[in-house]
């Protein structure tokens, strides 16, 4: 005989029956939930691994050809919006970029490498004359050539009786891997010769007779500040700081991608304060500014090239000191180079003479970007072959 059901008891009853029908909804919720949470890591897990071969490709270019891209990076930002590099330049960024470079080489300057450009003296002594003597000689056939405006041939004409330039070519010698100290006595020495010989090359060659004044004191000061105290600092930190070489040694990628980026901020800062001038000249007379700094630049590469051939064959070979190849990078990139700062204090003290500064100032911006953007696209194909042979070694 079934007991009647008293009150209590079928309320246990119909709790029980709510936990059992909550527990079974619950269940099926959190099933529900986990199924489609990995649902949704499988269409993730889809979509990255659809997007990383697209992705893959343009991000090992950028990292194999860092410079060239942050530079036209930073010249498309500077045309595109002027202000940020503007400001850059009212707090004289560039100053500091070059400062910031000089102490990475100052602190990744081992003492060996010292050895080895004191060893090196008749590169650097060739290297010397081809910037101040030899490649100035072009200019008095460069200003035989008509075109509108003047001034963009006589601009050219007075940036290639420059020194070599101050920061590039030690960046770019140091991103090749070649004889980086070479490359530092290079550059000072160059400066300082050219306060004593820039005026008479100018004088002879482009004024015919007329005195042109280069600013010495500034000039020397500038060097100092920016370049030869910072490079002291540099070495002196690694050498009496306590495991200071060691981390530099091990962080080298990262100190010369920085280099890079601090390289990349000059030309930046350049395109943005002359970014008036561009937009009042016509586009195609930029564009032949352009060419004519790239065709400027192409020339003395290859004529350093030459030149580098013919003192191998006629001192040792394949053995010749200008033939071993830390030499020979440093050489080509650092000979090749001319200073647009330099250019830019000549100018101003000319005044008029030969023509509007603007004008003459244009194509010499134009072509230190372009001579910038064609030895990093010249390192970047140094060190992929390097990496290439690397690579075949390991195999065999």
């Amino acid at each position: 005989m079934a007991l009647p059901m008293t009150g209590t008891t079928h309320f246990r009853s119909r709790s029980l029956i709510s936990k059992t029908k909550l527990h079974s909804v619950t269940g099926t919720s959190i099933s529900m939930i986990i199924r489609n949470s990995h649902h949704q890591e499988n269409a993730a897990g889809r979509l990255q691994h659809s997007l990383l071969p697209k992705l893959l490709p343009p991000l090992q270019f950028l990292a194999s050809n860092f410079l060239p891209s942050a530079l036209i990076g930073g010249v498309a930002f500077a045309l595109m919006n002027p202000t940020p590099g503007c400001l850059a330049h009212r707090y004289q960024l560039s100053k500091f970029s070059i400062i910031g470079i000089f102490l990475i080489s100052g602190l990744t300057l081992r003492s060996e490498e010292i050895g080895e450009a004191a060893e090196a003296w008749p590169v650097g002594l060739f290297a010397l004359a081809s910037i101040l003597l030899l490649t100035p000689l072009l200019s008095k056939f460069m200003v035989q050539i008509h075109l509108q405006p003047q001034e963009f041939v006589t601009g050219l004409a007075l940036y290639n009786c420059m020194p070599t330039a101050i920061s590039s070519g030690v960046a770019l010698t140091r991103l090749a891997g070649g004889n980086s100290a070479l490359a530092l006595a290079m550059t000072v020495l160059s400066s300082l010769l050219g306060i004593l010989i820039v005026p008479f090359s100018i004088s002879r060659l482009i004024a015919g007779g007329v005195g042109a004044s280069v600013p010495a004191n500034e000039m020397f000061r500038s060097l100092i500040v920016t370049v030869l105290i910072p490079l002291i600092l540099g070495k002196v930190f690694r050498e009496s700081i306590k495991g200071m070489a060691d981390i530099v040694d091990n962080n080298r990628k990262h100190l010369s991608a920085l280099g890079a980026i601090l390289l990349s901020l000059i030309p930046w800062v350049q395109v943005s304060k002359s970014r008036p001038l561009l937009l009042m000249v016509k586009p195609q007379v930029v564009l032949v500014a352009v060419m004519m700094g790239a065709i400027l630049h192409l020339v003395l590469l290859c004529f350093n090239a030459v030149s580098i051939q013919i003192l191998c064959a006629v001192s040792g070979g394949s053995k010749s000191i200008f033939a071993k190849e830390d030499n020979y990078k440093t050489l080509l990139l650092v000979a090749s180079q001319k200073t647009v700062s330099v250019l830019v204090a000549v100018v101003e003290q000319l005044g008029g003479t030969f023509g509007e500064p603007g004008l003459l100032v244009l194509p010499c911006v134009a072509a230190h970007i372009s001579q910038v953007i064609i030895d990093s696209l010249i390192v970047g194909f140094w060190n992929k072959r390097k990496q290439s042979s690397l690579n075949n070694v390991k195999v065999l």
